[in-house]
């Protein structure tokens, strides 16, 4: 892509309602335009980083045998009213009525829908175990939105929802999609310790949130120092075998979220020097609840003995696009963004130094054309700005791998390479930096 042709609207300054690095940073790389009160339009750059997180989040589904589909944003009053949470969700709900009078909501979750499409097709035991996932635009009316896309009102969320025909095999699927978060998330270059945590408005008795420790959370977090050393399991994990040992392993280890912290649990279990007390994001939650929609519903199949039984059912969350702000708030410096390559917008920027010189020009071209071909996802700065704008864009935008190219260099035949990300830097031929980004 070439940066005279893309739609990249930087702002020199620091925006006066950006109360974090991620939102101010997010609004000077021209990634988000606010459109009303936590509701963005998102910018071709933002845009692209956010389809990378989506794809590893459902790649990762996938691969731990969930099956996607996609529910609407607008959901019948009834539904909640069959679970009882119609009139208890509160005021974060968006009601509204169409023009028959039917009573409607902008879903703010989907535990009611999927019940509802569950309950309409599976009679059996026999298409058990099930578990569905969308990813879809919520919205929640937040009182007070803030942060930027940390907390906004509209929003991007992966749901998914696992049927079983009993509790030993819910926690089965709660374990699958607890290892599928780690990996998710570790994938995307973060650090997510899984923490337990309240159910809140989604019910049942067991839930954890994953979360990224950090000073602008929005959550006060507990846990020992040794979580943060424990290995994420690999991409040939079995998840038809037993995930036990790996569940043991992150949860015999003190974290906790400020709202079941057991203080003297916390003293007796963890020595001092490796206390953790700090503030987190949450980036997902997981949870078990049992038959709680299920039998309001009559979501219920017939068991092997033939006798109809409630399902047991869990749902998995991950805010898509409140991990742009994760990322960014662990990723970055003075300077701006510094993408992990995985969800970067592009691989590397090309910055021509001078602009109009045939060397330059002719240099910057071909290598543009070979990392193309190569299907290396690059943006060539090619305006016309002075050399010091361009590294700025550059380290502000956070591409992993720049790519500088001046009339110095060239005359010795040499293309210079910096790492974004601890601002590393080499001079390479152009064999070897292209052989180096493929």
């Amino acid at each position: 892509m070439r940066l005279s042709r893309f739609f990249l609207p930087i702002l020199k300054e620091n925006p006066k309602e950006a109360e974090i690095v991620s939102h101010r940073l997010m609004l000077r790389a021209g990634m988000i335009r606010q459109e009303a009160a936590g509701i963005y339009a998102w910018l071709p750059l933002g845009l692209r980083v956010l389809k990378k997180i989506e794809q590893i989040v459902r790649e990762e589904q996938n691969r731990a045998g969930a099956l996607e589909l996609l529910m609407p944003t607008l959901q019948l009053a009834d539904l909640w009213r069959e679970s009882g949470r119609y009139d208890a969700y509160g005021p974060e709900m968006l009601r509204i009525a169409d023009r028959h009078k039917r009573e409607l909501l902008y879903g703010p979750t989907n535990e009611e829908m999927i019940t509802e499409i569950f309950r309409a097709y599976i009679k059996s035991y026999r298409n058990l175990p099930l578990n569905l996932y969308h990813i879809q635009w919520k919205f929640r009316d937040e009182q007070r939105p803030r942060f930027g896309v940390m907390r906004g009102r509209e929003f991007l969320m992966k749901d998914a929802y696992s049927f079983d025909l009993d509790e030993a095999g819910a926690r089965r699927a709660y374990n699958r999609m607890f290892v599928a978060y780690l990996r998710t998330f570790a994938r995307m270059g973060l650090k997510a310790i899984p923490m337990r945590a309240e159910t809140g408005p989604i019910g049942g008795d067991l839930s954890h949130e994953f979360i990224v420790l950090a000073e602008t959370g929005e959550s006060a977090v507990f846990c020992d120092r040794d979580v943060l050393d424990l290995p994420v399991p690999g991409e040939n994990v079995d998840y038809d075998g037993d995930l036990t040992p790996i569940i043991k392993q992150w949860t015999s280890v003190y974290a906790a979220t400020e709202d079941v912290h057991d203080a003297a649990r916390f003293e007796r279990e963890v020595p001092a020097e490796k206390r953790v007390h700090t503030r987190g994001i949450e980036v997902g939650q997981i949870f078990y609840f049992g038959t709680k929609y299920s039998e309001p519903m009559k979501a219920l199949v017939a068991g092997p003995d033939g006798a109809e039984v409630a399902i047991h059912g869990g749902s998995y969350g991950v805010g898509v696009s409140r991990l742009l702000g994760a990322i960014i708030e662990a990723c970055h410096d003075d300077a701006g963004i510094k993408w992990p390559e995985a969800v970067a917008p592009f691989k590397a920027v090309i910055l021509n130094l001078k602009q109009g010189s045939a060397d330059t020009d002719g240099a910057c071209e071909q290598l543009y054309r070979e990392l193309t071909a190569k299907g290396v996802e690059v943006l060539y700065d090619d305006t016309d700005q002075r050399a010091g704008a361009k590294f700025a864009a550059a380290d502000l935008i956070g591409i992993p791998w720049q790519i500088l190219v001046g009339p110095k260099g060239l005359a010795e035949g040499k293309f210079e390479l910096k790492r974004r990300a601890d601002g590393t830097r080499e001079n390479l031929s152009a064999a070897d930096v292209l052989a180096r980004m493929i």
